[in-house]
């Protein structure tokens, strides 16, 4: 039985602009082939991309480290004392695994680690297990302020933790449930393996397909209320933009996908179509409004295959040069077009059960697969070609 895999292929160009940057706030690069290149991480791509599947479903999910905080704010509008709401939050974090999970108690017991939840309805079922379980709260909260010896709110070292006084197990399954962006990008929380999800999802860091440098900008701002005889800027910085053409590369595992949804594959192929139109469409929200770079992709490729996914990246291991009007679009999308040739001369395409392309370019791909007039004709057709059956046979469409 192989595993299906549905490659996205992007490439893109980016007006000036500054789609990420690092600790000294400089849009960040990296040596590719001994050139230069900006680069955006995965982790960069892949939140817009789950906050807009998020806002698409209507179904959110929220990593945060704050939800104890917002459960103790929930019983506290609910009418309990401060004390013991402060202390029932504390108890969800001891509770959620056997050792517990570690957290701050001055800043309301916010927890160490990021947590991945269900943002529906978590906050409310945990604040409604603690109602069920006022009583326990209350008497453990008792025996802490009477500060004996098994119990602690912020426990010294060899002391231990205190007991816990939730279920363990409905703390767990509030945690653990997931959402649909949960079951694509994955999920992991220390010591609560039950809310491991791996993720059926992998994202490359994009590159410029050619060599690439900082482009510095000087900025001023102007005090609207100089004062009499005063010139000059109110505020002068220099920043750095970039500008270049992008390869994106990103692969579902529609077969670990389907299997999360219990079988479900109208769901699973549902998903991965609004999975493409997000990474077609999302703009990174970084600097936004003062470059605004809402371009949409020169090319997008697709291929499902059974097996394992397959990078174009190695077309761009030596940077592309500029056409001779100018330019980068055009000879990257040569470079990828060759680079898909070869890997499928080299690799054969036994398990290539489909690919096709959209593209801004005049010319014909010759490797690229059936070429298709827009991007929604292009899901369409990577859905058909998702949901054939494994036959071994390269279908027309990969021809």
């Amino acid at each position: 039985m192989h595993t299906r895999y549905l490659d996205l292929h992007m490439l893109e160009h980016r007006p000036p602009s500054c789609l990420n940057r690092d600790q000294h706030n400089v849009p960040k690069t990296m040596t590719v082939g001994n050139a230069k290149r900006i680069m955006v991480p995965a982790q960069t791509q892949r939140r817009p991309l789950r906050l807009a599947l998020e806002d698409t479903l209507e179904e959110p999910a929220t990593r945060t480290r704050y939800l104890p905080p917002h459960v103790a704010e929930a019983l506290r509008a609910a009418g309990w004392p401060e004390d013991l709401a402060h202390f029932a939050a504390g108890q969800i974090a001891r509770s959620a695994t056997a050792k517990g999970l570690d957290t701050d108690p001055k800043n309301g017991h916010r927890t160490n680690a990021m947590l991945l939840v269900a943002a529906d309805s978590v906050v409310e079922d945990l604040a409604e297990l603690c109602t069920d379980h006022r009583g326990a709260l209350e008497k453990g909260l008792a025996r802490l302020q009477k500060k004996e010896p098994d119990d602690s709110d912020d426990p010294k070292p060899g002391r231990g933790k205190p007991p816990a006084l939730l279920p363990t197990d409905k703390v767990a399954a509030c945690l653990s449930r997931p959402t649909a962006t949960i079951h694509l990008f994955g999920r992991m929380l220390a010591g609560l393996t039950d809310a491991d999800v791996p993720s059926a999802v992998q994202t490359a860091p994009a590159l410029t397909t050619h060599k690439s440098d900082l482009q510095p900008d000087f900025v001023t701002a102007v005090d609207d209320w100089l004062g009499a005889g005063d010139r000059g800027s109110a505020f002068m910085d220099t920043s750095f933009l970039t500008s270049g053409v992008f390869y994106r590369f990103t692969t579902v595992n529609l077969t670990d996908l389907t299997r999360k949804l219990d079988g479900d594959q109208n769901q699973a192929l549902r998903l991965a179509g609004l999975f493409m139109r997000a990474v077609i469409m999302t703009v990174l929200p970084a600097k936004q409004t003062s470059t605004a770079p809402h371009t949409v992709p020169d090319l997008v490729a697709y291929a499902v295959r059974d097996g394992r996914p397959v990078t174009y990246a190695s077309a761009f291991e030596q940077p592309v040069q500029a056409a001779p009007g100018g330019g980068y679009l055009t000879p990257s999308y040569h470079a990828l077009d060759t680079c898909a040739g070869i890997t499928h001369r080299l690799t054969g395409t036994s398990d290539l059960v489909g690919h096709g392309y959209a593209t801004a370019q005049s010319g014909e791909a010759a490797h690229l697969g059936t070429r298709h007039d827009s991007f929604d004709a292009l899901i369409a057709a990577a859905l058909t070609n998702a949901a054939a059956e494994a036959t071994g046979q390269t279908p027309a469409d990969a021809a």
